[in-house]
């Protein structure tokens, strides 16, 4: 693996959504989420992160160090116990600590050089957990925060009929059966994100390539995860802020503060992303410099 991050980054993420649900909440009938009191649309981190995983896993195809912890119909145990043979650690994990006192790190290195997902966004793994050590709480140098629609959404549920009956008896009473679907007619929505070059360096070793990576993720998570639910999804921008130093050179909510999304003055009900205009502002703290991409 090639050297850690040694600059520290700030990012804004653009996506929008059109006749679909971008993120569905299961305690509300799989209803797009919306913040009750504004009226604006969610999404959640868990959502962004797990697409970043799909096209990582997609683009890299079980590449050696690229690996995905956190996957379907795969118990984390199965992993986990893939350190624990690398160590040569049959007995329990209290033993293994008393004879071997670096256990910790060992163990966290091999899991974060073998998995993605580990080095950049941290993870619990509960085997390490349960045999107190350490390195069962792996905090990652990636973190990423809910989305928010920039204006308030108007979910609809639509009505649909289907062909296909469930049951012997009920086809010999009905031809069709009725079904619906909860969409978003269009909404644009902003994520902020935030990358610790201190902890890539000191806990998981996220790389240069490593972070090339997330930015090719995040610009093309929704083109590989199409589904009818989720109507037309896209990143229509990523604004990238790089600071010179490790620690940074300015707070992340003055770099985030200068990033603008704004409807145009003509337009009462948005239906595009053309609809807006997005700036950033041009006067940046000293030490930062910005880029966008899309």
């Amino acid at each position: 693996m090639s050297e850690p991050i040694k600059n520290r980054y700030d990012f804004v993420i653009l996506f929008d959504v059109e006749n679909g649900n971008p993120n569905g909440d299961p305690d509300a009938g799989n209803m797009p989420r919306v913040d009750p009191e504004t009226g604006h649309g969610l999404v959640t981190d868990v959502c962004l992160k797990r697409k970043i995983r799909n096209y990582v896993e997609m683009a890299r195809e079980d590449v050696e160090g690229y690996r995905i912890y956190i996957k379907e119909q795969v118990p984390l145990n199965r992993s986990d116990a893939e350190a624990l043979a690398y160590l040569n650690v049959e007995e329990d994990l209290k033993a293994a600590k008393k004879k071997d006192p670096d256990i910790d790190l060992k163990i966290r290195n091999f899991m974060c050089r073998n998995f993605f997902d580990i080095r950049t966004f941290g993870a619990v793994m509960t085997t390490f957990v349960k045999g107190n050590l350490n390195c069962g709480q792996v905090r990652g140098p990636v973190q990423l925060g809910f989305a928010r629609s920039v204006d308030p959404i108007v979910p609809q549920e639509v009505t649909i009929t289907r062909v296909a009956i469930t049951t012997e008896s009920d086809a010999e009473k009905k031809k069709t059966e009725m079904a619906n679907k909860h969409i978003v007619p269009y909404g644009l929505y902003r994520a902020e994100g935030y990358i610790s070059a201190n902890l890539a360096r000191k806990v998981t070793g996220f790389s240069e390539e490593d972070l090339e990576l997330l930015w090719q993720a995040i610009l093309n998570m929704f083109e590989n995860d199409r589904s009818a639910a989720r109507g037309n999804m896209a990143v229509r921008e990523l604004i990238i802020f790089r600071h010179d130093s490790e620690l940074g050179n300015a707070p992340a909510y003055k770099l985030f503060d200068a990033v603008r999304v704004e409807r145009k003055p003509e337009v009462v009900s948005p239906r595009s992303f053309h609809d807006y205009t997005i700036t950033v502002d041009e006067s940046l703290p000293a030490g930062v410099t910005c880029e966008r991409r899309s």
